[in-house]
């Protein structure tokens, strides 16, 4: 190795050791906002630290350009190349790997909590690919003009540099105080960092799923052993973990027992299939869903555990499905399909179904395709069809059933784009034979691509959030949905149990345009969290005329009966070319008040102000039993 190469590596390490902290926050501030605090926090320490090149150092030709603002130090621009790329090169992608040491175990890290415009930027920089982060901490950061930070976005492979900073430049005038204080905040801040304890009851969980795996293990030694002749011939009675794999121990459901049980969801499901007896097959299922090979696909739904069995599961369907085997179990808490495709690797599917009830424990996905799925129903559903609901006043489509409970094909919802075409949803009727219920009304299950569908409900207009929902399947119910539907695209394979639309304000129009209808879409998840989808939906030439979205919250408890009111706000443009800025807040709303382009108060939940059509506004609403309450942006 030659003299020269190597004083390149040393000064790279020198500029590495000297700038650290410099690196890790640009670092930080370039990676994917979504993955966690405490998980970029590792990322960005480890990607700095595998910045530093190795000794066969083969220089780019023409080396970096000469760079504008602070004096670059000798190595410093090579190290912070490498970074950058290896920041950028996680777009899209989930942080793990070797690329997220050092390893942290029993503890949190993220940095200290900064207030509520550190919070808008944090949000704000989670919507905008990595190029315009790296551009903006290129700028605030390492203090280059954007000539120069042009030049190093192109050499650390950001296709349309120019782009990149058109967009870091909006942003920044977005920023009411200004990036650049902001991005060198303890916010922002990686190497200055608090500790919390992980969740303690799930470590306890993975450390009791550690055990069972190693059981399991132990068990198939012994089963070979047994095969051989040489097991154990002590007489112990099996393990809880051995039980668990015993497929003459699975827990089976008498068939009738749902018609007389107060407990309705997928503990009163049958068995249903015709080779729930074939004991090879249910044994092959549970050691795979113990110990999954090497090759095989498993898929959970949003917080959904996939350990192996601590106990003899409930066996619900096993057979075949469009030339698939299929076996589906339930523990209690999760369903688990095990698929057995003719010639190909198994696949697991884990889904969180704790606390179902006789809408959300009334099916499961049993088989899909491409386009096409099939439900297994729940005994207790005596009708099933299928609707668009972009097409409300349509009849529903009857479906066929088998006698074990799977119906035909049905299409999916489609993927992508800002309209959808159509969206169908299955329409099922419960049996009047289950015991206390009475009479109960259709209700309405739409798949989102997890292996269970997701309920729709609705509020009727003046009624109160959750405490009031109902069935989405009445006429008013129908049409908000066909105006709504398409947006739910955004939730899939996102663990959602139920979503309801709430009509929480009507609102006339300016120039006698008609009235428009705010629904707040809170979308319930089965761990728990829950987040909103704000529609403003004006007249419409169409019964599916999409309306415009104006506001999203994730992890919120607004539009839920335990939340605080909500409030939304738009520009709209009149048939007169006009523009307008609309205001609406749910009932406990007693004024609003506008600033930014646009300086206006009301004494309603309602407001209504001429305003250009990008004016800046901030909308706050004055609540009637005191404090006030933010408009949630799109």
């Amino acid at each position: 190795m030659d003299e020269r190469t190597r004083a390149d590596v040393e000064r790279a390490e020198a500029a590495l050791v000297e700038h650290y902290p410099r690196l890790v926050r640009l670092t930080y501030l370039v990676l994917p906002p979504s993955t966690g605090r405490h998980r970029r926090v590792l990322t960005a320490h480890g990607l700095v630290q595998r910045a530093l090149p190795r000794a066969r150092l083969r220089r780019p030709d023409g080396g970096l350009p000469a760079q504008r603002g602070p004096a670059a130090e000798p190595g410093y621009d090579m190290v912070r190349l490498r970074a950058l790329r290896l920041a950028l090169a996680y777009e899209g992608r989930p942080l793990r790997g070797p690329a997220a040491l050092p390893q942290v175990w029993g503890l949190r890290l993220f940095p200290r909590v900064g207030g509520a415009e550190e919070l808008a930027l944090d949000q704000a920089l989670s919507t905008v690919p990595a190029s315009v982060r790296a551009a903006l901490g290129l700028w605030h950061l390492e203090g280059l003009d954007e000539d120069a930070a042009r030049s190093v976005l192109a050499r650390a492979g950001v296709e349309e540099p120019d782009a990149a900073q058109r967009a870091a430049a909006q942003l920044d005038r977005e920023t009411e105080t200004g990036a650049a204080a902001l991005l060198n905040s303890a916010e922002f801040d990686p190497c200055t960092v608090q500790t919390r304890p992980t969740d303690l009851l799930r470590r306890r969980q993975r450390v009791r799923a550690a055990i069972a795996l190693v059981a399991v293990v132990a068990v198939g030694a012994a089963a070979a052993g047994l095969a051989r002749g040489d097991g154990d011939r002590t007489g112990r009675p099996p393990t809880t973990a051995q039980q668990a794999l015993d497929p003459g121990r699975l827990l089976r459901t008498p068939n009738e027992e749902w018609t007389d049980t107060s407990r309705v969801d997928f503990t009163a499901w049958p068995v249903r299939g015709r080779q729930a007896g074939d004991r090879e097959l249910l044994a092959r299922a549970l050691r795979v869903w113990a110990a999954p090979p090497a090759d095989a696909r498993i898929m959970a739904s949003a917080g959904t555990s996939t350990r192996p069995p601590d106990h003899p599961p409930q066996l619900l369907y096993a057979g075949q499905i469009d030339a698939v085997t299929v076996v589906v179990f339930y523990d209690g808490e999760r369903l688990v399909r095990y698929a057995e495709p003719e010639g190909a690797t198994p696949t697991l599917h884990f889904a969180r179904v704790d606390d179902a009830d006789l809408t959300t424990g009334a099916a499961l996905v049993i088989g899909r395709g491409n386009g096409w799925m099939r439900y297994l129903l729940a005994p207790w559903v005596s009708d099933v069809g299928v609707r668009d609901l972009l097409a409300p006043a349509a009849p529903v489509h009857g479906l066929h059933v088998t006698p074990d409970g799977v119906t035909d094909r049905i299409p999916v919802p489609p993927e992508g784009g800002t309209g959808c075409g159509h969206w169908p949803a299955a329409q099922f009727r419960p049996s009047t034979r289950i015991a206390g219920t009475g009479v109960n009304p259709p209700f309405l299950l739409t798949d989102l691509n997890d292996l269970v569908p997701v309920h729709l409900t609705s509020v009727p207009p003046g009624g109160a959030p959750a405490a009031q929902a109902g069935e989405a399947t009445g006429t008013p119910a129908l049409q908000g949905w066909a105006r709504t539907a398409c947006s739910l695209g955004a939730l899939r394979g996102a663990g959602v149990r139920s979503v309801d639309n709430w009509a929480f304000a009507g609102q006339r129009l300016p120039e006698d345009s008609g009235s428009a209808t705010w629904v707040c879409s809170r979308a319930d998840t089965w761990r728990g969290p829950g987040s909103v989808t704000l529609h403003f939906l004006p007249p419409a030439t169409r019964p599916d005329g999409p309306g415009r979205i104006a506001g999203r919250a994730g992890d919120t408890a607004a539009c839920s009966r335990f939340g605080s009111p909500v409030l939304g706000n738009v520009h709209w443009r009149a048939q007169s070319g006009k523009w307008y800025l609309l205001a609406a807040g749910s009932q406990g709303v007693g004024g609003i008040d506008a600033t930014g382009g646009v300086r206006v108060s009301g004494h309603t939940n309602t407001l209504t102000a001429p305003a250009g059509k990008n004016a800046p506004d901030e909308v706050v609403g004055r609540l009637r039993s005191g404090g006030t309450v933010r408009a949630l942006r799109p």
